[in-house]
């Protein structure tokens, strides 16, 4: 999109939320606006704390409002509790500035599960939405990404929810990761028709015979995930949770061996001097701070969870992601697809 066509953006920002706030969210704030000078933001916490760290950056605070709350939802509280005894906090005011219309956007690294209730509860699902799903996106083997879903909004699902979420993670393939065509594949033990639970079975059998105006593609193994030969994995939020940890794991365990290798001996050292470069720009693209940003898809507003303990590269990350869900109207895109698909199946 040429700046010319542009438009002035409002996110709504739970300053208050994750482990590194509200540093991490102002300068993190302040590093997407040098990149998007035009959006606006509004700062949802302590004011006599916001306001000493918005003044170190001037273009920021030019953007900016703070609205003044000193009420917080922690990352032990239960969401049921948050939803009942956090009204005015920092994350409820911050996500009702959507519901208002005052905000295009709202990004939060705080308590997960409360974000989402209380995104739910205000936000409600779009029409023809049975569940919300959480929604994020990682590096594959061919230099590209995969859209993974459900990262845990739901810990139980059945094969039409599932369908509904290969139908979210379309949509949001093409806004996010402008992919025209994505791939989708559904993740079980094999590849084989009859692997895997009925539920599994059902939505392979729903996908393959009743959305058709979309690429499914079949059953995805877990090591194919980030193969790069899927653009969206669909499981439901329990595996999905689990397998997300897994691979984020797996990469810190690998980060942590090259590390230890390289630094038990001088060749090791010389080793690493050499390869500096290569290695440099391998954990560049591997680093998870650039894959920050986890939308609620399913819901009448953007909601996008940050990682807890992000800094403020990771934090700006996400704040660009959800730039990119606004200017690509990620909603729009969704509920056409759902139109299209009962349009298909009423015909």
């Amino acid at each position: 999109m040429s700046d010319a066509l542009k438009q002035s953006y409002c996110l709504a920002l739970d300053a208050m939320g994750g482990d590194n706030a509200p540093h991490s969210v102002i300068a993190g704030a302040a590093l997407c606006n040098k990149k998007h000078p035009d959006v606006n933001f509004i700062f949802f916490g302590d004011e006599d704390k916001l306001t000493p760290l918005l003044e170190k950056f001037p273009k920021l605070q030019a953007q900016s409002k703070i609205e003044h709350t000193i009420d917080v939802i922690s990352c032990e509280e239960k969401p049921s509790i948050a939803v009942r005894k956090g009204r005015k906090s920092s994350m409820t005011l911050a996500i009702n500035a959507v519901k208002d219309g005052r905000a295009d956007a709202v990004v939060s690294a705080g308590n997960t599960g409360a974000l989402m209730a209380i995104s739910k509860l205000a936000l409600r699902p779009l029409e023809d939405i049975d569940r919300p799903a959480i929604c994020t996106f990682m590096p594959t083997r061919k230099n590209g990404n995969v859209v993974l879903l459900d990262m845990g909004a739901n810990a139980t699902c059945d094969a039409e929810n599932l369908a509904q979420f290969a139908i979210m993670g379309d949509a949001f393939a093409k806004a996010a990761l402008n992919v025209s065509d994505p791939k989708i594949g559904v993740l079980n033990i094999g590849s084989e028709e009859l692997k895997g639970h009925e539920t599994v079975r059902v939505a392979h059998q729903i996908l393959s015979e009743e959305y058709t105006h979309i690429n499914y593609s079949g059953y995805v193994e877990g090591d194919q995930i980030m193969s790069g030969d899927f653009d969206v994995v669909v499981t439901d939020g329990f595996t999905g949770n689990v397998t997300l940890k897994a691979i984020e794991g797996t990469a810190k365990l690998i980060t942590s061996k090259f590390k230890h290798g390289f630094k038990r001996s001088i060749f090791g050292i010389i080793g690493l001097l050499i390869a500096f470069f290569p290695l440099r720009k391998i954990f560049k693209n591997l680093d998870p701070r650039k894959y920050n940003g986890a939308m609620f898809l399913g819901l009448n507003g953007i909601s996008v969870k940050s990682h807890g303990n992000a800094d403020k590269v990771s934090f700006c990350n996400a704040l660009e992601v959800t730039i990119n869900l606004i200017e690509n109207k990620i909603n729009e895109k969704i509920i056409e697809e759902l139109k299209f698909n009962n349009n298909s199946s009423s015909s």
